[in-house]
């Protein structure tokens, strides 16, 4: 995983454990709370419950949702599906208690409190009851009834959704329970109070300034990115020095301007959303502040004109906030992505400003040039550059900044480039200019070549060395050439003479002669027209080799028959027989080499048989596969019924005037016909091998072409 993305997932799962914690204390807080509260009232201890004389106490039910609050936010921050089942149900709960008081509110009236004086009766007396003005405020109703209500919906599984209720809500607790402290601190009892029904208690507001906070920091705690950089204790204070102002500003004049600072707090936010969050937030403490204070005639709507303009000038900035936001978003991903892939190419990239000073130097550079980017970064480019690019790097940026004159811009050229220890070692450059209205930035992508020169220098070599061979066989080819016309005349016209003069002794002296000197003239006779017959086919071998095949398609059907009609008297004369097995192919070949591919074969079946009726059979396999395992396609074969071969002899066949045996009835033929068959099919890119079965015959299989698929067979 890339560096930038493994260090954010750390700092993801720091940030996760911390708000965990924060969410995990503060529940624990709200539960000793109402724990407290809960144990207060019943060993009946009055000023605890009011915290200050002559103002509304804690009611046992709000004391009570505290608790189920506090332990629900405990549980649904821990793992396993029953802690969730219980954090829900807890806050299922603690909503119904508190839903249930707004429904006496509104329908029955806020003196009518039936959870209250049920709960009281089991516990207290109902003269200490009767003493203590007591119940859940309208306020703290609402505020339980929303807060509850957001975390059990968070707990359904809708994460991105809820994640964005609950931050909403967060800010809404925190809000208001900072308008009752407010409210108490000021004097002002419509900061804590709403109406003439009973007001929030002071330890109660201070409750849901927690129950507020725990709720925001679940919401980063599901989903840390969009948490804020700064402490949520910036904005809270923010916004109570913007609600104390306000409740002592009755025009509202002052209390626009510390609101647009808590919304222009949502910056320090990953959430592109909390800025909407924080809009909301403000325009219901903007509300609160004017509903605190009682107001008649024009003073009233020139307030709440001076309101409307208010809000609305948080919305607007709320607005412009969330595009700078989501444009800063874009441009991070795209930072983080271009980050990821210059510290992961195997290429090395440098940035530089319009100067020559390094301002990027990724991994790959480092491992390139030696330097770690802390060195590179801030010393000038030349520092790479060996001489004389070192001394001319600075002329040629003046020189582009006055001219605008390319010289290696949007091109790439193979440079050298200088090790920190010194070494000068071959590279690709390829540089890109990327300018805005204030700066230039040149990007250079650089790849070692060094490997690649010295294959390219072992080439050249190879080459120069391949061109001396070339040479040298040219040489040799035509030293042959000269050998063969040297061969051709001058060692054949001897040949001849000696022919000719035995010829002429027989002829004039045979009867002057004994039986002995007559057979040795005529031995000598036959020798030298073996040797002229070996000169020959010495000579046709060496051809074979240097002159050009006249490939064309060709019918192999029309070969064979071409090549058993000429040797039919030889075929008659040996009681032989040529069978041919299927259909041959057609096929691109050299149509006179392979005529005498079939002759030689064909011919070596019949003259080293030793059965009476000889008897060879021509065919073609398209998928073939050998005794030993060896597989080709498009196989042909020529096959014979005579005595076999031993398979030490499989290879000493295929050698120049090479002959296992002499033939009983002729004295013709060299041992060169199976070396031109080699010589013919190599010619063609084929293979020829052989298997054999001593006393059951032999099978010559050959291709033309590279079909075969292994190299286990002689070629």
């Amino acid at each position: 995983m890339p560096e930038p993305i493994q260090a954010a997932s750390a700092d993801i799962l720091r940030r996760q454990r911390q708000y965990r914690f924060v969410v995990v204390a503060i529940g624990a807080l709200l539960v000793a709370l109402g724990v407290i509260v809960i144990v207060v009232w019943i060993r009946q201890i009055q000023p605890i419950l009011s915290v200050l004389p002559g103002f509304s106490g804690m009611a046992l039910n709000t004391a009570l949702c505290f608790a189920l609050s506090g332990l629900g936010l405990i549980c649904s921050v821990q793992t396993g599906q029953r802690s969730h089942m219980l954090a829900f149900l807890l806050f299922s709960l603690a909503a119904a208690m508190s839903g249930q008081r707004l429904i006496e509110i509104v329908f029955v009236g806020d003196q009518t409190q039936i959870i209250e004086h049920f709960l009281t009766g089991l516990i207290v007396e109902p003269a200490f009851t009767a003493r203590i003005d007591s119940g859940m405020a309208p306020n703290t109703a609402v505020v339980f009834f929303v807060a509850n209500l957001s975390l059990a919906f968070a707990l359904s599984g809708r994460e991105e959704r809820a994640q964005l209720v609950q931050e909403l809500v967060g800010y809404v607790v925190i809000g208001l329970g900072m308008a009752a402290l407010a409210g108490y601190a000021t004097r002002s009892e419509h900061g804590y109070q709403w109406g003439a029904s009973i007001g929030m208690a002071v330890h109660t507001a201070a409750g849901l300034v927690l129950l507020g906070s725990a709720t925001l920091a679940r919401s980063w705690w599901v989903k840390p990115e969009s948490s804020g950089r700064m402490p949520i204790w910036l904005p809270a204070v923010i916004c109570l020095t913007g609600l104390f102002v306000d409740l002592y500003t009755p025009l509202g004049v002052a209390n626009g301007i510390l609101y647009v600072p808590l919304v222009l707090a949502s910056l320090w936010f990953g959430n592109k959303n909390a800025p909407f969050s924080f809009a909301f937030a403000c325009s219901v403490l903007v509300s609160l502040g004017f509903f605190a204070v009682d107001r008649e005639g024009v003073g009233y709507w020139y307030e709440a004109t001076n309101r409307a303009i208010t809000i609305a000038t948080l919305w607007l900035v709320a607005l412009l906030v969330f595009y700078f936001l989501r444009n800063s978003s874009s441009l991070n991903a795209e930072r983080i992505r271009f980050d990821s892939v210059t510290r992961n190419t195997p290429n090395a990239v440098i940035a530089t400003n319009a100067q020559g000073v390094i301002s990027l130097f990724n991994p790959a550079a480092e491992a390139m040039f030696g330097y770690a980017a802390k060195e590179a970064i801030g010393q000038n480019v030349r520092l790479l550059m060996p001489e004389p690019s070192h001394s001319q790097h600075d002329d040629y940026l003046d020189r582009y900044a006055r001219t605008g004159e390319k010289h290696i811009l949007g091109t790439t050229r193979s440079v050298s480039g200088r090790r920190k220890n010194g070494e000068v070692f071959p590279l690709d450059l390829s540089v890109s200019r990327l300018a805005t209205d204030t700066t230039i930035t040149f990007v250079g992508i650089l790849r070692d070549i060094t490997d690649r020169v010295a294959h390219e220098e072992q080439l050249k070599t190879m080459f120069g060395r391949l061109q001396a061979y070339t040479v040298d066989l040219e040489r040799s080819n035509a030293d042959l050439d000269e050998f063969a016309y040297i061969a051709s005349h001058d060692l054949k016209e001897p040949l001849r003479g000696l022919h000719n003069h035995s010829r002429f002794l027989l002829e004039d002296y045979e009867k002057q002669l004994d039986e002995d000197g007559v057979r040795r003239l005529n031995r000598l006779v036959l020798l030298s027209q073996r040797m002229e017959k070996l000169v020959n086919d010495l000579l046709y071998f060496s051809r074979i080799g240097r002159q050009q095949l006249a490939v064309k398609r060709s019918d192999v059907n029309a070969i064979v028959r071409d090549v058993v009609s000429t040797m039919e008297l030889y075929l008659e004369e040996r009681h032989a027989q040529v069978k041919v097995e299927g259909r041959l192919p057609e096929i691109v070949c050299d149509a006179l080499r392979l005529t005498e591919v079939y002759r030689n074969l064909i011919t070596n079946a019949v003259k080293y048989n030793d059965k009476p009726e000889p008897l060879v059979t021509i065919g073609h396999i398209e998928h073939f596969t050998g005794n030993g395992g060896t597989s080709a396609r498009d196989v042909f074969f020529v096959r014979d019924n005579g005595k076999g071969i031993p398979a030490e002899f499989h290879e000493d066949i295929f050698r120049i005037f090479k002959r296992l045996e002499k033939p009983k009835d002729s004295d013709d033929g060299t041992g060169a016909g199976l070396t031109f068959v080699r010589k013919i099919i190599a010619r063609h890119e084929g293979d020829i091998w052989l298997e054999s079965e001593l006393g059951q015959g032999t099978t010559f299989y050959f291709t033309l072409g590279h079909n075969r698929e292994d190299q286990h067979v002689t070629a």
